[in-house]
């Protein structure tokens, strides 16, 4: 006898058997039990996920011999046949070989036949969408109104492409993906019925290389199993197997990246260079990381027993603004990688932009390494103590707002008005626009007072206040007290309300100046001439 294939020896055949999908096998179970079976079903899902399957145990259960049922016997030579696949009643039509309208019509005209043995008569049609529009225009009336002895099941992996008038005739149930749980405690059961051993680990990589699909899981253990030549699945060996051994080398490139250690990353690249990996799946794996330690940080609790311990450590070593950089660039790096020279220069490009482009002080280097090397910041901590000090310093930036440095201010005269204090604060950002449109209330020994038009309260950030106060302080020579105050009517006399009126009084000075022109009088009227409006503009604007 030949070898038969794990993803068919345990396909299931009962309902109860069927994984991850209790939201369809609840309704389907429900509607057996109460013989109310729409006549038209959709099963729409990814590849691998049950849709074949939940249509042959449907199958069984309206043809069973002990009656129609969510729960049929599984003995009885309809429920044998239908198992065996040499059933008559259950026609499964693949598709994508007969795509044309005679096919479809071939269906309908055997369709008014009763069964031969069973109760109903059950069309699977597979990958439904496949079928040409006339071939869906010669279904609709039979789907609409079947014979009451006729059950169609339609299977697919892209509803979208399906006629909206085919999927409003029928009953639809998308089949989710499996988790990766789901799938690898699946293929536990399944080595240990076969006596095959393996490392948790194994089926844990296999599991996520299946992505949601069982079926595809259990092919890559059958290959699992060759792979080992009888010794048993282990980590390594399935790492190798699915090309999949830099994945570990991740989190030894993501502490390096943590440390801003170069040398490390330096090394952990030559170690992926000599495993000749798959870039991009890798590049997807780090994304992959870097989102679920992103979700650990903001949500603790969201912790599964999956993720790794060497990833739960770096959520406490990595800055949650690191973090969403390096996310970032990985998605673009994926992105950008069909145009790299090579798949291997367009993943190390982008692990250097992770360093390079890292917030805090730059990654140390070698003195002799450049011939103008970087010098860190004054009291700026060294590299070696980063991952030390990372929890600490995220947690000084979440109890305090960040107040971002500011050149040095202009000295100014004492009676130097607002506006021009403005101009000489050496503001940028977010924050030169909120002093702009601020005005000045006055001074009362340190403390200074301004007013802030409530239609641009949104500007108004502690942050940027206190920039503000940095920079007037330097100003004015003195520590100053800087309080902002919403007004409750508009506020005329800011630098952006002023910068409005004297472009105003320029224009029509402008506009003025070329009504007196000698040149423009004689053209008026010697030809009727007329100076378009707005056509005049200051020469300083």
């Amino acid at each position: 006898m030949s070898y038969l294939a794990l993803a068919r020896k345990y396909r299931p055949r009962k309902f109860e058997d069927v994984m991850g999908q209790g939201h369809v096998v609840k309704a389907l179970s429900h509607a057996l039990d109460g013989d109310k079976l729409h006549p038209a079903i959709l099963l729409t899902g990814t590849r691998g996920v049950g849709k074949t399957t939940l249509a042959r145990i449907i199958a069984k259960c309206l043809n069973c011999e002990t009656g129609v049922s969510a729960n049929p016997c599984g003995v009885c030579s309809a429920c044998k046949e239908v198992d065996e696949g040499r059933c008559v009643d259950l026609l499964e039509i693949d598709a994508a070989s007969n795509t044309g309208v005679d096919d479809v019509r071939q269906v309908i005209e055997n369709a008014q036949y009763a069964p031969a043995r069973g109760r109903y008569k059950v069309y699977l049609i597979d990958e439904v969408h496949m079928l040409s529009k006339s071939a869906f225009n010669a279904l609709l009336k039979t789907l609409e109104e079947p014979p009451p002895h006729v059950k169609f099941i339609l299977a697919t992996t892209d509803p979208q492409k399906l006629l909206v008038t085919v999927l409003s005739r029928c009953l639809q149930f998308n089949l989710k993906r499996l988790p990766v749980s789901v799938i690898r405690d699946q293929l536990a059961k399944v080595l240990d019925d076969e006596a095959v051993a393996y490392e948790i680990g194994a089926l844990t990589e296999i599991a996520r290389s299946a992505d949601g699909s069982m079926r595809d899981g259990l092919s890559l253990v059958d290959q699992a199993i060759a792979f080992s030549g009888g010794q048993g699945l282990k980590r390594e060996g399935v790492e190798e197997m699915l090309g999949t051994t830099g994945r570990q080398t991740l989190f030894e490139i993501l502490a390096a990246l943590a440390g801003g250690d170069a040398d490390a990353l330096l090394a952990c690249i030559q170690r992926l260079e000599e495993q000749a990996p798959d870039y991009g799946a890798l590049l997807n794996d780090l994304a992959g990381h870097l989102q679920r330690i992103a979700v650990l940080q903001l949500l603790p609790n969201a912790r599964a027993e999956d993720d790794d311990a060497a990833l739960v450590e770096l959520k406490d070593r990595l800055g949650r603004e690191d973090v969403q950089l390096y996310y970032q660039i990985a998605v673009l790096g994926r992105r950008d990688m069909p145009w790299a020279p090579d798949p291997r220069m367009g993943f190390e490009m982008t692990l250097l932009r992770m360093l390079a482009f890292r917030p805090g002080p730059a990654p140390a280097q070698n003195a002799g390494s450049t011939p103008q090397a970087r010098t860190a910041p004054a009291g700026a901590r060294p590299a070696s103590a980063a991952p030390a000090a990372a929890p600490a310093a995220a947690m000084a930036r979440a109890a305090a707002p960040a107040v971002r440095p500011v050149p040095p201010p202009i000295l100014l005269r004492p009676d130097a008005a607002w506006d021009e204090r403005v101009e000489a604060l050496g503001l940028d950002g977010f924050t030169k626009p909120l002093a702009r449109n601020c005005a000045w209330v006055g001074r009362d020994g340190s403390r200074v007072s301004l007013t802030l038009d409530s239609r641009l309260k949104h500007l108004l950030q502690e942050s940027r206040r206190m920039a503000i106060e940095q920079a007037l302080s330097a100003q004015l020579g003195e520590a100053i007290q800087l309080h902002i105050e919403i007004a409750t009517a508009p506020v005329a006399d800011t630098p952006v309300e002023l910068d409005k009126q004297r472009a105003t009084d320029r224009q029509r000075a402008a506009e003025a100046a070329i009504d007196a022109d000698p040149v423009v009088r004689a053209f008026r009227d010697m030809f009727g001439a007329q100076v378009r409006p707005g056509s005049v503009q200051p020469l300083d604007s």
